[in-house]
């Protein structure tokens, strides 16, 4: 059986579905089709699946064009049917259809900040029914170590079906960055580990035909937590910078100066740059997934917990930002229009997920301002869980920005004009170093 799909792997010949068609799933989906594998998408969210029915992409930076010219072709599957390249849908009874099942899911926290695994759990009970022998499937959600055993091997043995056997079970983090044009699916390395040896056999012969390089590692549990440790990595020097630039705003100093300094010593210094805060889906929430299951080992990750409370202080020191430079100006936040630039948690992205904007926005409307923001990739205030503005992305005209008293500039994107912006603005407070000649309306945080 093994053998079997590994050759149907090789011969692109094997069905690929990917459950889940977000920021990670979709991307992952165009590639295994671009390179001729049958692709099946599902997602529950049937406005998505409507939409790239119709070859209309909802993700900013994937072009329409991609999704419309893959949802035309069709390849021959391994039972000899001709089957559509690029197919989607919201029905879950097609999941026997598929060789591959690719779990890409959200994995965020709870209101305790605890791990939710609540979408995991729900979409292996949708496709548990219709699981048959010969399939793989490979959970990419980022998780704490010991979930692909816990929560979906012990799923599918409880349903009769032998891991290693008769099903292939993989843990496969996703390492999508939207948004960089250095680095796209193909050119990622991918770590992978198998809950068998024969699991991780058919998973590296799978990934290996669409990215360039497959990294195998010893199990699942090291799989998770080398996606765990890759994110801490970088909280925890974000965490580091955030707290110096503070040190250094108290001492007259420019951090960004010291940091790119400092990165011109070629060994020993890798670069970060402090700003508003956390954003993304992965960063602000992954090192939680670890300090919880530390405690189960009676470990309390201090480290990684106090880099979480440095960037989560960080929307506050920004609105302290605000507040000083309206007071220099003999305003105060309480019935002040400001006007926040980016919504999203990156430059150049559609992506708001935790963008730290939205915590700055909280604080600013607890405090009496009038809330206005300017974001080219986002036009509308998305739904979200926690947060709900009735805003529009304004455009920005000379009116508008002489007529706010504060514009803060939240996520750098590269479409805004920013000498355009220092030019009109009476009061820019900065969280991205974007204005570094001591513009006199210009104060730093």
């Amino acid at each position: 059986m093994k053998e079997e799909l590994i050759q149907r792997i090789k011969d692109h010949k094997a069905v690929v579905g990917i459950v889940g068609l977000g920021y990670v799933g979709l991307p992952l989906m165009l590639r295994f089709a671009e390179v001729g594998f049958p692709t099946l998408g599902f997602d529950i969210d049937k406005t998505k699946v409507d939409k790239l029915k119709k070859g209309i992409s909802y993700i900013g930076h994937i072009p329409s064009s991609a999704v419309a010219e893959k949802s035309e072709e069709r390849v021959q599957s391994a039972g000899g049917k001709t089957v559509p390249l690029f197919d989607v849908t919201n029905d879950y009874s097609r999941v026997s259809e598929a060789d591959v099942l690719i779990l890409c899911v959200p994995t965020p926290l709870s209101r305790n900040r605890e791990p939710d695994l609540s979408y995991v759990r729900n979409t292996v009970n949708s496709i548990l029914p219709q699981l048959r022998p010969g399939q793989i499937i490979s959970l990419e959600s980022t998780t704490y170590p010991g979930t692909t055993e816990e929560e979906v091997r012990s799923s599918i043995e409880e349903s009769g079906l032998v891991i290693g056997k008769q099903i292939f079970l993989v843990y496969s983090p996703e390492r999508e960055d939207p948004g960089n044009p250095l680095y796209n699916t193909e050119n990622i390395p991918k770590v992978c580990g198998g809950s068998t040896t024969d699991c991780l056999e058919v998973g590296r012969a799978l990934y290996g035909e669409v990215v360039a390089q497959v990294v195998p590692l010893s199990s699942t549990r090291a799989a998770e937590l080398t996606k765990l440790l890759e994110n801490i990595y970088r909280a925890v020097n974000i965490g580091l910078v955030n707290e110096l630039k503070i040190v250094a705003d108290r001492m007259g100093i420019d951090i960004r100066e010291v940091i790119e300094a400092a990165a011109t010593k070629p060994f020993g210094f890798t670069p970060f740059f402090p700003g508003p805060g956390l954003g993304g889906h992965c960063i602000p929430i992954d090192p939680f997934y670890l300090t919880w299951k530390a405690r189960e080992y009676g470990i309390n990750t201090r480290f990684i917990e106090l880099a979480g409370e440095v960037n989560a202080a960080m929307p506050h020191w920004v609105v302290g930002k605000v507040t000083d430079g309206l007071n220099e100006k003999g305003k105060s936040v309480k019935g002040a229009k400001v006007l926040v630039l980016g919504l999203a948690y990156k430059k150049n992205v559609d992506d708001p997920r935790e963008s730290p904007a939205m915590e700055i926005m909280e604080i600013l409307r607890s405090k009496g301002a009038e809330l206005h923001y300017s974001d080219p990739h986002v036009p509308v205030f998305p739904p979200m869980r926690k947060h709900k503005f009735e805003l529009k992305s304004e455009e920005l005209t000379p009116e508008l920005l002489r007529e706010v008293d504060c514009v803060l500039l939240v996520t750098d994107h590269d479409d805004f004009p920013y000498d355009f912006i220092a030019a009109h603005a009476e009061l820019i407070v900065d969280t991205r170093g974007v204005y570094r000649s001591g513009e006199a309306n210009v104060i730093k945080a």
